[in-house]
């Protein structure tokens, strides 16, 4: 008989899935255990058994995490995202100890799907590694059709509702605590207010980005389009060359500035959950008219992104997720971030200024292939917040963490099980 699973949940995404999903792993026969650094932590296990409060100071925390894992005879750790530094010091000490690292993400092609990997995601991932021809070999027993991916995010409300409470309660409950170490450099209350005040806004900025929208769309000129992201997600801060979102404008409306046809216009999408903390509009405004081209460049807040890849030239971005939307239709892109889609077949490496004036198409079958390869692996069909998601990813996620291999692995080994339709969830 297979020796019993021991799990040790850390930090999750806001809202109820690190408990639902260890409700299910107990089902499965598994232990589980959940560290809780904050009074969001500890509110959003909703009283389940297994709970372990940290309140001691950051530099106890690498002790205290070897302590637990022998304490609990711990196999295995889930984390959510590999880079903050609890979780950076966790993984390093699970590697040393021979411990199953499971790793969630956001999807690398959200909304309908989340990021399943074993070891670390992003710049972490194993497919930084992985060539296209290595996927081609993997996919050789696979006949998955290849699906089109939705154009919206599938539980935005509920993402910052669930970040929302998450920050109250962190702010007002947490005087149990008082060593609790953020990873974000902005104070709770400020981070708590903006997610409340983006909540309050949701009508206003849905206006103001329609009108926008509406404007670009109808203007009858040619544009490019600038992905961006939060400057403070970890994609941003830990897998690429900037430290301020500033950096990147600056790079990004000098290209278009110097080499870009004077007919052509630059058009800068806000990322869906930005709520402000950068003042990224009032910057654009102050590069644009030192480069001389403020009357070429616009500014949208977010919104359905394929509305304005219907006719956008280019793409740029740091390394967001939302470039698979504009790979999958056959636009040119230019990444300057270390991603896991930056593949020599389908992303270019030309100086920006010469991206701008002119670029080459990328190899849209390499890119299909790559797909195929991320949805038969490390893209579970689901989502975080919904509770309709939720129960979609638990059909799936509990065997996909009791196998032996992680789904690379399992899908060159000719092992992966079929995977389900995908439905749309609410």
């Amino acid at each position: 008989m297979t020796a019993p699973r021991h799990f040790l949940f850390l930090q999750g995404p806001h809202g109820p899935f690190l408990h639902r999903l260890a409700r299910m792993l107990r089902a499965a026969g598994a232990q589980v255990w959940r560290v809780g650094f904050n009074a969001g932590d500890r509110a959003f296990w909703f009283g389940a058994p297994g709970y372990i409060p940290f309140r001691g100071k950051a530099e106890a925390w690498p002790d205290t995490f070897r302590d637990l894992v022998a304490q609990h005879g711990i196999t295995d750790i889930v984390l959510y995202g590999d880079t903050r530094p609890i979780h950076a010091q966790a993984v390093a000490a699970a590697r040393e100890m021979g411990l199953r690292i499971h790793v969630f993400e956001e999807g690398y092609m959200r909304p309908y799907w989340i990021t399943y990997e074993r070891g670390g995601t992003n710049g972490h991932s194993r497919l930084m590694d992985l060539s296209v021809d290595d996927m081609r070999t993997a996919l050789a027993r696979s006949d998955l059709d290849v699906l089109t991916p939705p154009a919206h995010w599938g539980d935005m409300r509920h993402h910052v509702f669930y970040g929302a409470l998450y920050h109250w309660f962190v702010m007002f409950m947490n005087r149990d605590y008082r060593n609790f170490t953020r990873h974000r450099e902005l104070p709770v209350g400020t981070e708590a207010w903006l997610y409340t005040k983006r909540l309050l806004l949701m009508p206003y900025i849905a206006l103001d980005r329609r009108i926008a929208t509406l404007r670009i769309r109808y203007g009858g000129f040619p544009y490019h389009l600038v992905l961006l992201q939060l400057e403070h997600d970890a994609s941003f801060q830990k897998h690429s060359p900037f430290t301020r979102m500033e950096e990147f404008l600056q790079v990004v409306m000098d290209g278009f500035a110097k080499a870009t046809p004077r007919h052509h216009h630059l058009v800068f999408k806000a990322h869906p959950l930005d709520n402000d903390r950068s003042p990224t509009k009032r910057i654009i405004r102050r590069l644009a008219r030192e480069a001389g081209v403020q009357a070429r460049v616009h500014y949208v807040r977010g919104g359905k992104l394929a509305r304005l890849l219907d006719h956008a030239r280019t793409a740029v971005t740091v390394n967001s997720t939302a470039a698979h939307q504009v790979l999958w239709r056959g636009i040119p892109l230019k990444v300057f971030g270390n991603a896991v889609y930056n593949k020599p077949e389908f992303v270019s490496d030309q100086a920006l200024p010469d991206f701008f004036a002119s670029s080459d198409r990328p190899d849209t079958r390499a890119y299909k292939d790559y797909r195929r390869f991320l949805l038969e692996t490390s893209q579970v069909p689901g989502g975080f917040y919904s509770a309709g998601g939720r129960r979609q990813l638990m059909r799936q996620l509990i065997d996909m963490m009791l196998a032996d291999a992680d789904p690379y692995d399992t899908l060159a080994a000719g092992k992966a099980p079929p995977r389900q339709p995908l439905r749309i969830v609410k």
